[in-house]
């Protein structure tokens, strides 16, 4: 991460604030004018100079002014943002939706509506597998050269089947060992278990790990990421608030947004990612690597019951979001909906 001298940061956080606020590209003049600060118009255009040159804000074509750039909004939320504690109306508005909803469903589920709600943005809620069902068995049978017929059993059994298509082709005998070898490993771990593994396994991608044992993970990562493998994976709420924001209106943006929306994948994915990191997480832009996404900013919390991480909430909106509220407000719902699906709902 670039370093900036002091002047240098304060002026990159007041256009950021102007920005969020306004949405127009900021000038010189005005940061002068409405942020108050002390330093000539020379200078501010100076620093503003050095300041694209990092690549932390550019110029729009169509105006004088600058504009934040993704890594702009990485920098400002890592060094520059304090995190300010809710709205006194916005933890009220949450605590009272605790307090409504006794049945745990039916309180994960109106937790996206209640982010929409409070954040003005669309709001998005990971519903927990079933953690309870223990994992027996994987089998991989091959159906053409790009598709294989995975076969997922359950200890109490349930039958799952899902075609996926692997990175390359796979023989009978290959399949057969990755399946002993993937059954070997993660036999007797309830299905919550396996997922996080293998989302951690991916993650790391460790040069020790058996090449037959990679193949088999990332297969098996395909249908444990698939919706197939819950009964209610993702709510969404809000998504029409986003036609609010004009750097959201391009037709073909609003497609790819909604149509990730309704297919839902990339926004579990993401999810899933959340649930092996600790607190809030925020991917920026092109950050969490979907194309649809590119033009926002998700942010997301794990929740828990009695310790163990079951789902995530967050919120979806324009990467010129108010980074200190949304963080705040996704913090303290995970928080109260951990405590109350693990002790009851406050009161």
């Amino acid at each position: 991460m670039v370093s900036l001298t002091p002047r240098a940061e304060r002026l990159l956080k007041a256009l950021i604030e102007q920005y969020i606020a306004e949405g127009q590209p900021v000038g010189s003049r005005t940061l002068v004018k409405q942020a108050g600060l002390e330093f000539s118009p020379a200078t501010v255009r100076n620093i503003m100079s050095d300041l694209e040159e990092f690549g932390l804000i550019r110029s729009p074509h169509t105006s004088a002014g600058r504009v934040p750039t993704e890594r702009g909004y990485r920098f400002f939320v890592n060094t520059l943002l304090a995190v300010k504690p809710p709205k006194t109306l916005d933890t009220a508005s949450i605590e009272d939706r605790f307090l409504a909803d006794q049945d745990p469903q039916q309180l994960i589920e109106s937790v996206s509506g209640l982010l929409s709600q409070v954040t003005k943005l669309a709001g998005i809620v990971r519903v927990p597998r079933r953690v309870d069902a223990g994992f027996l068995q994987l089998d991989f049978l091959s159906l053409s050269p790009t598709r294989v017929l995975v076969i997922l059993v359950t200890q109490d059994g349930q039958v799952l089947n899902r075609v996926i298509h692997p990175k390359r082709s796979y023989s009978a005998s290959e399949l057969q060992q990755a399946a002993n070898i993937f059954n070997g490993a993660y036999a007797g771990l309830s299905l919550d278990e396996v997922r996080r593994s293998l989302v951690e396994a991916l993650r790391r991608d460790s040069e020790d790990m058996q090449q037959i044992l990679r193949s088999a993970v990332e297969m098996a990562h395909q249908v444990f990421a698939g919706e197939a493998m819950s009964e209610a994976p993702l709510f969404v709420s809000g998504e029409t608030n986003l036609l609010a924001f004009p750097e959201l209106s391009n037709t073909e943006k609003l497609r790819r947004l909604f149509e990730a929306f309704t297919a839902k994948q990339d926004l579990l994915h993401l999810l899933d990612q959340s649930m092996v990191s600790q607190g809030v997480q925020i991917f920026i832009g092109a950050e969490s690597g979907y194309e649809a996404l590119e033009s926002c900013s998700v942010v997301t919390a794990p929740y828990e019951v009695d310790g163990q991480i079951v789902g995530t909430v967050g919120v979806v909106g324009p990467t010129r979001m108010s980074y200190d509220r949304v963080i705040s407000v996704v913090d303290v719902t995970a928080r109260l909906l951990s405590g109350a699906l693990s002790h009851g709902a406050p009161g």
